[in-house]
């Protein structure tokens, strides 16, 4: 290819490109596959290879790239990115309503035209464009100065490089938001902890340390989002109402947000408000408000600012999911497998909407660490569906603090004894038998990824417990409608739909009923591997220490977890009373034959896919995904911030991939299959 052609070829590759990509990171519907779409790319990467001159600044290859910083430049706005005045309230909000009305002339009975959207709590930047290209990234900062961050910006997916359309502005600053997605979130802390690393607090304080990273492969490896939502300087462009501007944005391939809406009137923003708000806990990011903007430009110039905010915008807050509290007293719960957590019981306060009196404090470790005492101030925090946790004592130096907390040495539920395994943070109460025990095995077989027996709900399995109706999950088959039926709350009909449900949990498969069981260290992927490499329980229950081993992904450790479950003879006899109950376990299904069958992967660190995602590639080749590393791994996926698992991999010879190279090897597998 001349060089004429291959100029031709990467502009039209990458308009082809940006196209899928905003299709797949904004509108959410792609075209092409991915293998396509990898075709297309290692295309135009080639091209820029062999004619380097070619390469231009929005070209999809430039998302990443450039040794680590040394520090971030400065960044002067040419317009100010001003703070918003907050309400807590309706009245607060009529108020600025009228306050509006006043500052326009108009009567009180008048209808001011707002855009409510969504609050992102997320970290707010300025994108500039030139001539529909992108060239510089910075943070709020200050609000008048803020850090370039020009290099991380450019691997935001939902971020273009160049505007789409052919009209573009000479100049363009597009103001919005940098967030995490709440699933994202729980991935990006739970990877850090399996480093070794301290999590983030939340969504907000993970999207703002992600983008403020001197090497931006590490923000690469994090999946940023981005809402546009304002306008800073523009040259070219003008518009007549905030709406207008939204609905430009989204055309030349900005993501919007789609539950900003139009309100005639302060009564209907309330209306807005309302809705938003009941939609908040369902959304797949983190919202604390809404923010109201009168929609005219217009009358938006006429209102003007004051020193830090502007008089046309206001921010509509929810409730704080974070707030001050006093530790009334340190609880300690009993899981399934018999692990003490610390709770704190705390004076009731309202955090994210929900009245709260009890918050996690994980561990001994973590309560030493806090230094949490009874009688201390401390702040709680909670978000979505999160358990509330005790992030920290508000004023740890005061005199006068409690004792400093100890685990029992006795079971707080049923008095036996307590122990703490070398090498483990936990404490463990050795007692199978222990009623706290009993309810959470209980718990976990019934829940949706193990037996899935619907309408079996936690106070239900209390009562159950409570008065000897069950005492381990093979008597849940036995119950009796009689017996339901002097439940509290319970009548004929509800008897009747956890019976069914019951009888129906009896259709099952292999892999289910182990991961039910709640066999240590016997997982949901475990029990596959597991179910695919025995055909039955007794064949499983049979099995020696080298048996198990046999099977690529169980190491020595699983497998005596697995072997002393099932020496337990109360485990045994748990088993056999299962099986006579008519259970009707279903072959497990296993995965075609594929390029990496055979193979062991281990994924460790910070990666941009899901784990489970990454896990279900392996598993779709006919290959397997352990969680350790052994000499039978064929390849370990690494990861941001890669801890023990990456060391023990180097020191066995095991291969390294990035997760670049890994979806490369999946890609090469997908092809020859």
């Amino acid at each position: 290819m001349n060089r004429r052609d291959a100029e031709k070829r990467a502009r039209e590759l990458r308009r082809e490109i940006q196209h899928h990509d905003h299709l797949y990171h904004v509108l959410d519907a792609p075209e092409i596959s991915d293998a396509q779409y990898d075709r297309l790319f290692r295309e135009l990467r080639e091209i820029e290879e062999v004619h380097p001159d070619l390469v231009t600044p929005d070209s999809p290859t430039q998302r990443v790239g450039g040794a680590p910083q040394t520090e971030f430049g400065a960044v002067r706005h040419s317009i100010p990115m001003l703070s918003l005045d907050n309400a807590f309230s309706v009245e607060e909000v009529r108020e600025f309503d009228a306050r509006v009305k006043r500052g326009l002339a108009l009567a009180e009975d008048a209808a001011v035209d707002y855009v409510a959207e969504p609050k992102i709590d997320g970290l707010a930047i300025e994108l500039v464009y030139e001539k529909g290209v992108f060239v510089r990234g910075s943070t709020r900062g200050d609000g008048t100065t803020g850090e370039d961050v020009t290099p991380n910006l450019r691997t935001v997916k939902t971020i273009p490089l160049r505007l789409r359309g052919d009209e573009l502005p000479a100049l363009l600053e597009v103001r919005g938001e940098v967030y995490f997605e709440k699933a994202k979130f729980a991935d990006l802390n739970r990877a850090q902890e399996e480093a070794g690393k301290a999590p983030f607090a939340n969504p907000r304080n993970a999207a703002a340390g992600s983008l403020r990273q001197l090497d931006v492969h590490v923000t690469a490896s994090r999946p940023l989002r981005f809402f546009a939502y304002a306008i800073g300087s523009a040259e070219g462009i003008a518009f007549e109402r905030h709406r207008e501007m939204l609905d430009r944005f989204s055309a030349f391939g900005f993501h919007v947000n789609p539950l900003a809406r139009d309100c005639h009137g302060i009564e209907n923003v309330v209306v807005a408000y309302r809705n938003l708000h009941e939609k908040r806990e369902s959304l797949p990011y983190e919202i604390d408000g809404m923010v109201i903007k009168v929609d005219r430009v217009d009358q938006q110039r006429r209102l003007g600012m004051k020193s830090r905010s502007p008089r046309w915008a206001l921010a509509f807050k929810f409730e704080p999911i974070e707030a001050t509290t006093v530790v009334d007293d340190i609880l300690v719960q009993v899981g399934r497998a018999g692990v003490l957590t610390p709770v704190a019981a705390i004076e009731p306060v309202r955090v994210g909407g929900v009245e709260v009196s009890r918050a996690t404090l994980h561990n001994q470790d973590e309560v030493t660490r806090k230094d949490v005492r009874i009688g201390d101030t401390v702040l709680v925090h909670r978000a979505g569906d999160v358990i509330p946790e005790v992030e920290k004592v508000v004023d740890p130096d005061r005199r006068g603090r409690g004792e400093r907390f100890c685990m029992p040495e006795k079971c707080p539920v049923c008095g036996s004894g307590i122990v703490k395994i070398e090498d483990e943070v936990a404490h463990r109460c050795v007692n199978a038998a222990c009623p706290a025990q009993v309810k959470e095995r209980i718990r976990h077989f019934a829940s949706k990824r193990a037996m899935d027996v619907e309408h079996l709900g936690d106070k239900t399995v209390e009562q159950l417990v409570e008065r000897g109706f069950v005492k381990d999950v093979a008597d849940l088959y036995a119950l009796r409608k009689e017996q339901l039926v002097e439940l509290e709350l319970f009548g004929e009909k509800s008897a009747d739909n956890l019976l069914a449900a019951i009888e129906k949990s009896k259709k099952t498969t292999l892999s289910r009923l182990l991961h039910g069981l709640g066999i240590r260290h016997v997982g949901e992927v475990t029990a596959k591997v597991l179910a695919r490499a025995f055909p039955t329980v007794a064949a499983i229950e049979a099995a020696s220490v080298d048996d198990l081993q046999r099977v690529r992904e169980v190491g020595p450790e699983l497998a005596a977890a697995i072997r002393q479950f099932f020496d337990e003879p109360l485990n045994r006899e748990l088993v056999r009373r299962l099986e006579k109950v008519g259970l009707e376990i279903a072959p497990e299904e296993r995965p075609a034959g594929g390029a990496l069958e055979g193979k062991t992967f281990v994924f460790t660190g910070t990666l941009a896919m899901k784990r489970e995602d990454a896990k279900a590639l392996v598993e779709s080749q006919g290959g397997h995904a352990s969680g350790s590393v052994s000499a039978k791994t064929e390849y370990v996926v690494a990861g941001e911030d890669a801890g023990s698992k990456l060391d023990k991999a180097k020191k066995l010879g095991v291969k390294i991939l990035t997760e670049a190279e890994f979806l490369e090897l999946v890609k090469k597998a997908e092809a020859s299959s």
